[in-house]
This record gives structure tokens, sequence and C-alpha cells, in this order.
């Protein structure tokens, strides 16, 4: 265990400030993010993957849970603080300058790893999505633990018939397990967000056979495009769901917030068998 100066002394001595740019809210309350980091279960000697680490304050929290953390940063005004820090846990530390968008996280790995960050407001939908969208599963990733604004960590943990219930929800539920683990009030940031944030977990599961993770994008891109319509209306322009709903008895009338994640799948079944 290093001992560590406080995360303030280590943002002022570097000349460190959130960029609202970058969507930065910093957390310094350190047994918060140890809270944060035993999400996931025991960390010791596992791999995980860190996604806009800032000045370390949740670096820290993995790395004093025995972690070894590849952390991507695209800030370069943290690599300095980021780098005292991997001299303080030799070997635990790798840091990746560099867009998390355009980098392949299973590139970065021979193992599987967990990923664990508090995610910058302004790409964290678009980074969740993608590590949730591969054709492969289960994927490489055992977890995610990520940050995001209460309405997005509701909009992915909705139910059927809930107002929050989307694509989302059924992207992360259909071959997988989420959950809110954590909520955190925006109190806790440095500066505080306008909006609360949440913590949610999510843990693969095995996926339903004969199912195409590209046929269930399409479907749910048309079918809450036009939430508020009928999906006879919403479902036309798509080859193959209509005839689906017919096959499965599901009446067209209804509209998409009000079928269940099976219930998608079902008909993304069926289309991709129609297909081959």
């Amino acid at each position: 265990m290093t001992d560590l100066p406080p995360l303030r002394e280590v943002i002022a001595r570097h000349g460190l400030s959130a960029s609202k740019a970058l969507g930065q809210n910093f957390l310094f309350d350190e047994q918060l993010l140890d809270r944060i980091a035993a999400i996931p279960g025991s960390l010791r000697d596992r791999a995980v993957l860190e996604v806009g680490p800032g000045p370390g304050g949740l670096t820290r929290a993995l790395l004093r849970a025995g972690a070894r953390v590849t952390a991507i940063e695209m800030d370069r005004r943290c690599l300095p603080a980021l780098a005292e820090l991997g001299e303080a846990f030799p070997g635990r530390l790798r840091v990746i300058e560099g867009d998390a968008l355009k980098i392949d996280p299973a590139g970065l790995f021979d193992e599987p790893y967990a990923i664990v960050a508090n995610l910058p407001y302004n790409v964290g939908t678009a980074l969740f999505t993608g590590w949730l969208s591969g054709e492969v599963w289960p994927p490489r990733w055992s977890s995610l633990t990520l940050m995001f604004q209460a309405e997005v960590a509701q909009r992915i943990v909705a139910q059927s018939g809930e107002d929050a219930f989307g694509r989302l929800a059924i992207l992360a539920q259909w071959r997988s397990r989420a959950r809110v683990a954590m909520k955190v009030h925006r109190s806790a940031f440095t500066p505080p967000p306008k909006v609360m944030s949440a913590v949610v977990h999510v843990t693969p599961q095995e996926a339903p056979t004969g199912v195409s993770m590209k046929v269930l994008a399409r479907l749910t891109e048309a079918a809450f495009g036009q939430r508020r319509k009928m999906l006879r209306q919403s479902l036309k322009g798509v080859a193959g769901a209509l005839e689906a709903l017919g096959g499965l008895g599901i009446d067209p009338q209804r509209r998409a917030e009000t079928l269940t994640v099976g219930d998608f799948v079902a008909v993304a079944r069926m289309m991709a068998a129609a297909r081959n």
C-alpha cells in the first residue's frame, strides 16, 4: 500500500481543472472511489480497463484494490499526474494516450478484463453501446462498471412499459444482466454537474440462439425511432418485421415500449430465420 498525496494537492500542483469540452468531472472522495472499485468484486491481480482517468482518482482506488490497470486518456494535461501514479505502483499502471472511441480494447489484452470507468459524459453512451454490440459473444470483458448520468442509467435498466424503456435497455439486457449498483450525488464531483449520477454494473450472460446483433439493432432502431407510432407504422420499412410480428401473434397496433426484451429477441430471431 503506497501513501499518496491528496488528489486535490496533485491537481493543484499540476494546474489541472475539469474540461467541460471533454465532459470531465473529478471525484475526490477516496471512500466513494473505493466503493466503486469494489463493485466488480475482487480485482486483485485482475486486468482492468479504465477510460478517461483524468488525474487518477478512480485509478488510485483500482490500484489499491490490487488491479493491473490500463488507462486510456486523451487529455495530455493529465499524463504527468498519471505518470507519478504509475511510479507509485510499479508495473501496475499502463497509460495509453488516445481517443477511446477509436481504440479496440480487446487488442490491448491477452486475457479477460473488467472495464471500470467514470465515463466522460459526452462519450459515455457511445462507448457503452460499442462494448455491447459485438457479434462475437461472450465478449472479452468480464464486466462493465460505469458511471453515467442518472437518466442514462435508468434507460439502461428500464423494463417494458416504463417511459425510459428503449433501445438502450434492450441492448443492455438481451444477453447481459444490468443493474444500478450505486447512486452518486452531484455534490460528490468537482465541478458539480447539473444532474445526478449512478454507477451501472453489467455482466454478460448466455446469448439467445439464432439472433443476430445487426438484425436486432435494425429492428430496435426502427421501432423506437418513432416510438409514439404503432409498430405497423414504425416497422413497415424493415423487411420481415411485420411478418415476424404476425407469426408470433404480436398485435402490430401496439407501441414499441409495450413489448418486452424477450419479444424483441423473438422477432429478431424469426426475421433472421426467414432470411436464411
